[in-house]
């Protein structure tokens, strides 16, 4: 049988490289963009049932029966929808069994690790969690128990918080001491921290709450914590010198708790991932150090292009809020600034997301390398046909190649609190959350009993 030509030969291997190139699978962030985009729109229905899709499941009330790499990131999404809209019982439900399902990315001891194991793509593991979603999945869940008025629940949240809490401080005490001592807070613990000492502080338990304050202290100066330490100082004997500093060297006699109202605002969401390309040049000058194989290779490759997760602003529609009760403002804090942690955890992984790429380009080459040169043993056109082969290789790897772009893509960005001693009665409070996109109001009429207190919580998702 004579051989085939040179040219129908390198004909099908354009063609082939060609369709590869026009395919490929969509990414995380891609199978999102509905849900986020109902979700921009104040549409939580929609973004709901876009969610459910992922999911499998005909509605919220409905559990996964099939888990798959990224279903426990799908349940941290509607979890989030269901906190946005009012049904904290389906939201703590789907937040405690994402939680028993996420295993933690350790950024700090991974080096190229995980981030660099798999040839086609990162996306093709498990979801592990970074820190700044781990911990404030707790506190989300801890808030959901609070709007449901159910303290021993919100408690043994707390307790769950505590144990990733006090696994990331040692973290940083021993590898990035910050101040005198190394004793630093890791800063997404403000906002668990501080709602903690609330659940600690109305049920009695007076040093766990003055701990827990310390905690939120130490990460930023809360004024609505003043009035709280000054109270419990008299009734537990927990110091520390951000707690002797609110005391201001007074001693204060035991008072009953107020009547309370308790505001969690949150806004907008954090930045998301999306499939960028860099060229080599620039991403070996990144991420040198956490690249594996021999690099030399790439000198002939025609596709010497990196395919890695780029962080991208979501865009959102509001970006902070006020509050009245009785028509008088009063100040919200910030409790939480999530949209900051992650780009700062993310410029901390980067040179490693970008070495785990060029390592898989590097085995693309190397795969181009030899199709090349089993294409130029052809009798015929032998260069020719090696170019093609090369071509067809690299360019089917580089298609496979899928960026992992996950994350918790409908985690608010900012989380705003006050705490307000009210007399016992009727009470009105305003939430205007406003930005780019405009603003939108939330009215409640609340009635507080005498040492009782309300919780509420405003959460966008826009």
């Amino acid at each position: 049988m004579p051989a085939p030509s040179a040219r129908p030969r390198a004909g099908f291997a354009a063609l082939s490289l060609g369709l590869v190139l026009a395919t490929g699978c969509a990414t995380y962030s891609d199978r999102t963009r509905d849900a986020r985009g109902a979700a921009q729109r104040g549409d939580l229905p929609a973004a709901e049932k876009q969610v459910n899709k992922l999911l499998g499941t005909r509605s919220s009330k409905d559990m996964p029966t099939k888990w798959k790499k990224d279903t426990a990131l799908a349940l941290l999404e509607r979890g989030m929808i269901l906190h946005a809209s009012g049904a904290w019982k389906l939201s703590a439900r789907d937040l405690s069994v994402a939680e028993k399902q996420l295993e933690l990315l350790d950024i700090a001891r991974d080096g190229a690790g995980q981030l660099g194991k798999y040839v086609f793509s990162d996306s093709a593991t498990k979801y592990k969690a970074p820190p700044s979603e781990k911990l404030v999945l707790n506190a989300y869940n801890l808030l959901n128990y609070l709007l449901q008025g159910d303290l021993s629940g919100a408690r043994v949240e707390a307790k769950r918080f505590t144990v990733m809490h006090e696994y990331l401080t040692s973290y940083d005490r021993q590898g990035r001491p910050q101040g005198e001592g190394g004793d630093v807070a890791h800063p997404h613990g403000a906002f668990g921290s501080w709602l903690a000492g609330f659940v600690f502080e109305r049920l009695g338990e007076h040093e766990s709450a003055l701990r827990y304050y310390d905690e939120a202290l130490q990460a930023r100066p809360f004024a609505s914590l003043v009035g709280p330490v000054q109270r419990l100082s008299a009734l537990a004997g927990y110091r520390t010198p951000r707690i002797d500093a609110v005391l201001g060297g007074m001693s204060y006699e035991s008072a009953p708790a107020p009547a309370e109202i308790v505001v969690v605002v949150s806004v907008g969401r954090v930045p998301l991932k999306e499939a960028r390309r860099m060229p080599i040049g620039a991403a070996i000058g990144l991420a040198h150090a956490y690249i594996t194989g021999d690099s030399r290779v790439l000198e002939r490759s025609a596709l010497k292009m990196v395919v890695y997760p780029e962080l991208v602003p979501s865009n959102s529609a509001f970006e902070t809020a006020e509050l009245r009760v009785d028509g008088q403002p009063v100040g919200l804090e910030i409790a939480s600034d999530i949209q900051t942690e992650v780009i700062d955890e993310y410029e901390q992984m980067k040179p490693k997301i970008i070495g785990a790429a060029i390592s898989r380009l590097i085995v693309r080459a190397a795969v181009a390398e030899a199709a090349r040169a089993a294409g130029n043993t052809s009798e015929k056109g032998g260069a020719i046909i090696g170019l093609f082969a090369a071509l067809a290789a690299e360019g089917a790897l580089l298609a496979a190649d899928r960026p992992d772009t996950r994350s918790w893509t409908l985690l608010p960005g900012l989380v705003l609190v006050a705490r307000v001693p009210v007399q016992p009665g009727p009470h009105a409070v305003t939430v205007v959350a406003s930005g780019r996109g405009g603003s939108e109001t939330r009215d409640y009429s609340l009635d507080i009993a005498a040492g009782g207190h309300v919780v509420l919580d405003v959460t966008t998702l826009r």
